[in-house]
């Protein structure tokens, strides 16, 4: 009997083989926040610059570029990179992509190793060394060049097919494989199969150039005749260079604890209240006060506004009158005591016993947090595209983050200023998680080592990737000791600090007339503040002349629309400070006297880094006056009370 035959088993497949891990490493890569938790910031129009190490084991030929993608947008566009370090092997690489669209654009690099181009480099070195028998590396090159013409199309491919049939033929000259011209055809049909990607992808926010330069201005409707006295003003702030008009809290004031004049517990008959002691029996936050107007009159202005040129800022406060709707619809959102009874607002030692706060972690935290983000839907349906946000360090900042990405979703034109004078680890977490601009405490640096301390870390320190800051000179909470003590001279000078240090700056009516009286010796509040009355208030200020010539200079010099682009310089007089910012061609040099009493005499270096001829030209864009004997080096200047600062303009020709 035969034996039964065996079954043969099925032939063994090749098992896939994994491609080794790549050598290439990218490291090090900027702008990137917090290890890439939160985006980078800019403005439509600008180039963002980016870099990175970029490396591997051996000598080969590195290539790298950034690939970007804008927002809503499927394709990459991708920037060639190069390397930044002045010897051979440097590892830095830069690169830059434009950005045109406002929201969120990712970004990341591609690195890969040139197999040509590393080929290419060995045979000229042996060339050049006289080697003469290179068979065994032009059989290497065939290769290459094969597998070159499989990716090229066109003439690209004719090219290369033309060359390898040259280096195949018995006694090929290798000179032909330097050719610049197949060198360049074959760059653009790069083999990177197995090229690098940079781990995590990182985003860069798009915000409208008014988020990163503009001028505002803050007044109380209600001292300006409502919404459309408002708008019978608007042509004239428009001229006077202002292009945000930010209004405090528009919405009805509650009646229960009203604040009299100067914080007074107990409010007289007239007394208007405190707006931000938001709410009545005829609406909250969705609602204006009807002294102001109607919601026709609001649209009225936003359109006056829009017409000149400026964009009307909206205060979104988060806190409640006693007589607030929510309070009936929604008592569950409120801090309650153990007794039950309502918790005021309280910053000791100041106290708010018209305003209760939210309570953000009550149970229906939900309905709160879309309660408030539609209060800011409503509001820019009605054309407001920006927010200052009242004391934001108070709330959660996972809600800042939430609710600012919900309303930058819809409209990415949106600018929310954050109004925080706290901890400056909080000031800048809150610029990470979405604000578009941040106060700061430019409002209390008086000494020229201070402001140059402050501004270069502002504009130096990482946190010009992240934060921009608005140089308010004054606030109707902040009447600092120098502008009660320095009379006219120190308004002066405070407002060319504050407009030509920050890129953005504001004025809070009352500066222009040199207000300046305090309620008491050693308060910042200012003596019948207009949180709790109403003033009369028309633009025939002493100071908006300067104002006025300040804001055109900042208009019309590029320079002074930047913050890092700024320079400071020694003045050998600590009360003088100097300081340059040159964006292209357009330089300006700032010199300001911190003396409201006396006249300054000082020097101020012009360093050889700025870039300057020996001899160079500048005229004060202040008094239109010209000095064409200005260089390298020191150069007198003399200051007083009656001439605070020169605003210089350099031309760079040499004077004849």
């Amino acid at each position: 009997m035969p034996a039964p035959k065996t079954a043969k088993p099925p032939p063994r497949r090749a098992s896939p083989v994994a491609p080794p891990p790549p050598r290439i490493q990218i490291g090090r890569p900027a702008p990137m926040i917090d290890c890439g938790r939160y985006p980078s910031k800019r403005t439509v129009g600008d180039a963002v610059q980016v870099s990175a190490d970029i490396f591997a084991d051996g000598h080969d030929v590195l290539r790298a570029v950034v690939r970007s993608c804008a927002p809503g947008s499927k394709r990459w566009v991708e920037n060639p990179m190069a390397r930044t370090d002045a010897h051979i092997d440097g590892d830095r690489w830069a690169g830059r992509f434009q950005v045109d669209v406002l929201g969120r654009h990712a970004w990341t690099i591609e690195a890969w190793t040139d197999a040509f181009a590393s080929w290419r480099e060995e045979l000229r070195r042996k060339i050049d060394a006289g080697q003469e028998n290179l068979s065994g590396e032009l059989s290497e090159g065939e290769v290459l060049l094969a597998q070159a013409a499989g990716r090229a199309k066109g003439p690209d491919r004719k090219l290369i097919e033309r060359a390898l049939a040259s280096l195949r033929d018995d006694g090929a000259n290798p000179q032909i494989a330097l050719d610049p011209e197949l060198f360049a055809a074959i760059a653009r049909v790069p083999d990177r199969s197995r090229s690098t990607t940079m781990v995590p992808t990182l985003y860069v926010d798009v915000d409208p150039v008014k988020a990163r330069f503009g001028t505002w201005y803050e007044l109380f409707p209600r001292s300006w005749g409502g919404f459309t006295g408002v708008s019978e003003q608007l042509p004239e702030l428009a001229r006077l260079g202002f292009d945000v008009l930010y209004l405090p809290p528009v919405h009805p004031i509650g009646m229960t604890n009203r604040k009299g004049a100067n914080n007074s517990l107990e409010a007289g008959a007239g007394d208007p209240g405190s707006p931000w002691a938001i709410g009545d029996a005829t609406g909250g936050h969705d609602a204006p006060h009807p002294e102001l107007g109607t919601m026709e009159d609001f649209d009225t202005m936003v359109r006056v506004a829009r017409e000149e040129g400026i964009d009307i800022a909206l205060d979104f406060a988060i806190q409640c009158s006693a007589d607030h709707p929510w309070l009936t619809e929604h008592p569950e959102w409120f801090n309650r005591r153990p007794d039950g009874t309502l918790k005021y607002a309280e910053n000791p030692p100041k106290k708010y016993q018209d305003i209760y706060n939210v309570n953000f972690d009550c149970e229906d935290w939900q309905g709160l947090w879309n309660a408030l983000r539609d209060v800011l839907r409503f509001w820019a349906g009605h054309g407001v595209k920006v927010f200052r946000v009242d004391n934001p360090h108070t709330k959660p900042l996972a809600f800042w983050e939430w609710v600012i990405g919900e309303l930058r979703s819809e409209h990415p034109e949106i600018i929310f200023l954050a109004e925080a004078f706290t901890r400056a680890a909080m000031m800048r977490q809150l610029a990470k998680v979405g604000f578009n601009q941040s106060y700061t405490y430019f409002t209390w640096k008086s000494s020229k080592w201070e402001l140059m301390d402050y501004v270069t870390e502002l504009a130096t320190s990482g946190m010009q990737e992240y934060y921009r800051p608005n140089f308010f000179v004054n606030t109707p909470d902040i009447l600092t000791e120098e502008l009660q003590h320095g009379g006219p001279p120190k308004f002066a000078s405070r407002l060319v600090l504050g407009a030509t240090l920050s890129p953005t700056y504001g004025v809070y009516s009352g500066f222009e007339n040199f207000e300046r009286v305090a309620v008491r010796p050693g308060s910042e509040e200012y003596e019948n503040s207009e949180k709790y009355e109403i003033k009369k208030r028309t633009l025939n200020g002493p100071l908006l002349s300067l104002i006025e010539r300040i804001n055109t200079i900042r208009n019309e010099n590029e320079a002074l629309q930047h913050l890092d682009n700024i320079q400071f310089l020694t003045t050998e007089n600590d009360a003088l400070i100097a300081y340059a910012k040159r964006t292209g061609d357009n330089i300006i040099i700032v010199v300001v006297t911190l003396d409201p009493v006396s006249a300054q005499e000082g020097i101020v270096v012009i360093p050889y880094g700025l870039g300057l001829p020996p001899v160079f030209t500048v005229t004060d864009l202040l008094s239109n006056e010209s000095f064409d004997d200005w260089r390298m080096g020191r150069n007198f200047v003399r200051l007083d009370p009656y001439r605070v600062a020169h605003l210089l303009r350099v031309s760079t020709s040499t004077p004849s």
